[in-house]
């Protein structure tokens, strides 16, 4: 199994797993949702099934490079939520974490889950050898 594949797998299992759990616990998810934000009960539904369909949409080559567009677009729109989590002291509900690790979380992770999405999106070329 090639590196590529691997990534690939993991990611599909990080975002579906994650996207399952907005319905398992939305109690997390919901306190994360800016307050200025309308109906944060459905954008939690939408988020939560926008990254198990993702998840689906990068095991077929087919719909890898669609599924990898909308989740570098999911991943941006994510942005406003972390920058609202930071300038609200980096705690929200009954989750609080030091300042420096939510900038960690948005100027480092944020990147690099955009950059992990980019590299598992890229369709394998395999050479197929005949014997004549």
């Amino acid at each position: 199994m090639r590196k590529l594949d691997v990534s690939r797998y993991l990611l599909i299992g990080f975002y579906f797993f994650a996207g399952l759990n907005h319905f398992l616990m939305p109690e997390f998810y919901l306190p994360l949702i800016p307050q200025s934000w309308p109906a944060p009960e459905v954008l939690n539904v939408l988020g939560g099934l926008a990254e198990m369909a993702i998840a689906v949409g990068y095991i077929f080559s087919s719909s890898r490079k669609l599924a990898m567009m909308a989740l570098v677009v999911l991943l941006i729109a994510f942005i406003p939520i972390h920058i609202d989590f930071i300038a609200n002291g980096s705690c929200v509900g009954s989750l609080c974490v030091p300042a420096w690790l939510g900038w960690l979380r948005l100027l480092l992770v944020h990147p690099m889950l955009i950059w992990w999405a980019i590299q598992a999106g890229k369709t394998s070329k395999i050479k197929s050898t005949s014997s004549k």
